[in-house]
This record gives structure tokens, sequence and C-alpha cells, in this order.
């Protein structure tokens, strides 16, 4: 739903002129910076596979004779809305040097048996854990 232009900048209380000054205005100096260090983030961005984040990009762009500071980079990787990739650390899972009883090994690695049900393996090395 459209309302005429008069009646916003009365409820609103700015002039008309007011208006379509800001309307018709340029960007100013840091918007114009803001725009162009976020074409040079995204390229970077992509560059690295989404896998930086804003401290790597940052030096990534000193590095190419940008200056943008840390917070700034973070502030507009936020406004876009680009978040780094996080590869999840190995953690350990197993653990040999346990005390606990260790079951027996009766087969011997001796697969072939004579009848059924005589000898049950199982491999669980497809489930994820």
């Amino acid at each position: 739903m459209e309302f005429p232009v008069g009646k916003m900048c009365h409820v609103l209380e700015v002039s008309k002129s007011g208006y379509y000054q800001w309307l018709h205005r340029q960007s100013g100096k840091r918007a114009m910076f803001n725009q162009q260090l976020m074409l040079e983030i995204k390229q970077v961005y992509t560059k690295s596979k989404c896998r930086y984040g804003s401290p790597r990009i940052a030096k990534e762009l000193q590095m190419l004779g940008i200056k943008a500071s840390t917070p700034l980079v973070a502030r507009l990787m936020k406004k876009e809305n680009i978040r780094s990739i996080i590869k999840k650390r190995f953690k350990q899972t197993t653990d040999s040097k346990h005390h606990y009883p260790v079951a027996e090994n009766k087969l011997m690695h001796q697969f072939t048996v004579r009848e059924k049900n005589e000898a049950w393996v199982s491999d669980l090395t497809y489930i994820r854990t």
C-alpha cells in the first residue's frame, strides 16, 4: 500500500524538500569505503573457500594494502551475514591405556566355521561416532 509523499512527510514531521534532498543525495565517504571494502571481503572470503573469519580476512586485506581493522571487518561480515566454516577439532575417543579387562579372542582370525551360529562377528566402523 502506498501513501502520498506529502502526507507521509506531515506524519513524520519532515519537509517534502528535505525528503527529496535525502532521496537524491549521494552516499558519504564512509559508506562508499564500506561498500568497496565489502567487495574485497567477499573476494577474500570466496578465495579461502568460505573458511576465513574476520581476523584472517583483516590480515589478508592488510597484505593487499587495504587498511581495515578486525572489528570493522567483523561488523561488515555480520551485516552481510557472512560466517566462516568452523571445522570441529579431532577428539580422541579410544583409551587404549585403560585398566579394564579385555575380552578374550576366541576366534584367533579363524573365520571359517563348520556350522551356523558357531561364531558371530561384526564390524561397526561404518557407524559414525
